[in-house]
């Protein structure tokens, strides 16, 4: 097992929790309702978060599907992230439909440029790597990644600077199972790692996500996590913007990402898909939290989640 090497800080850093109210980059738009959901369900009481803390959830944060809004949402977005960064808190975002990392991830690294690059583990059922050449549905969601390497529509491209955002060398993705010929092809050229669920099944989560964070860490000065909930499996987590099968059992996730969430190299992480309208039962909203507590470091067993054999 690849192991990282854990860099102790200080204290831990306050988080600061962001709503990123989009719906409208993917065919569903009900994920835009997500990030009131999961507060309204606890999130950041169970994230006990300390009395100063900021907890935003701006429903004026719309893109309303055109590239022009979509790219006043992104702006706006990456402005907050930078603002929460230059505080010294961690911004926690929670999207929304995955086109929020548009924004998420361009203010981080923007902020972080005058010290170096930024590197990025993307947990994911898909690839998110479609450009509008080669996107069937043009939907936004679909593109998220693609748009920050550089490739996609220039209003999305410019988001925060005119220059790439994330160098293909430090992404890694991590879960994928569902994706397009097209993205494929892409990230191949690229030279993107991409950790399919075959080899997160043959080897753990745990290790995939140590490695990863290895990876991206080895020619930059920070990373950060961008967890879409569809990379979990449906049986844990059904109510996402578009969920697959077999996919990561929730106890794994919870029990890697606490193993590498308390890298000072963390300068940000993420959460989206969440899809109120898909999750009577709230699983989803519960998973969605036992993500978050993993990423935030917050203690408390992980008892009652489903654990792979």
């Amino acid at each position: 097992m690849n192991s990282v090497a854990v860099l102790p800080t200080p204290a831990p850093k306050e988080i600061h929790l962001i709503g990123a109210e989009i719906g409208e980059g993917a065919p569903d738009p009900r994920c835009c309702a997500g990030p009131r959901a999961l507060l309204r369900f606890g999130l950041a009481r169970s994230l006990g978060v300390r009395s100063g803390s900021t907890v935003k959830c701006d429903s004026t944060l719309r893109a309303k599907g055109t590239l022009a809004l979509a790219r006043d949402f992104s702006s706006r977005l990456a402005d907050r992230v930078r603002n929460a960064l230059a505080s010294g808190s961690l911004p926690l975002v929670i999207g929304g439909d995955h086109s929020c990392a548009i924004g998420t991830w361009s203010g981080a690294a923007e902020w972080l440029r005058p010290r170096g690059s930024l590197g990025l583990v993307w947990v994911d059922a898909h690839l998110d790597s479609h450009t509008p050449q080669t996107s069937h549905t043009q939907a936004l969601h679909g593109m998220p990644l693609a748009v920050l390497m550089g490739y996609g529509p220039s209003e999305l491209t410019t988001v925060a600077s005119a220059r790439r955002k994330i160098n293909p060398r430090d992404v890694v993705i991590v879960g994928a199972r569902s994706y397009e010929d097209a993205e494929t092809e892409l990230l191949a050229r690229l030279g993107v790692r991409v950790v399919h669920m075959d080899e997160v099944r043959t080897r753990g989560f745990r290790a995939c996500i140590e490695e990863a964070v290895a990876r991206v860490t080895a020619n930059t000065v920070g990373w950060g996590l961008s967890f879409d909930l569809d990379a979990l499996d449906p049986v844990d987590a059904p109510g996402t913007g578009t969920p697959v099968p077999d996919g990561i059992a929730l106890c794994d996730a919870a029990a890697g990402l606490a193993s590498i969430a308390e890298d000072s190299r963390l300068v940000a992480a993420e959460i989206a898909e969440y899809n109120p309208a898909r999750d009577a039962e709230r699983r989803t909203a519960a998973a969605a939290v036992a993500i978050a507590r993993a990423l935030s470091g917050a203690e408390g067993k992980l008892s009652g989640l489903r654990c792979a054999a």
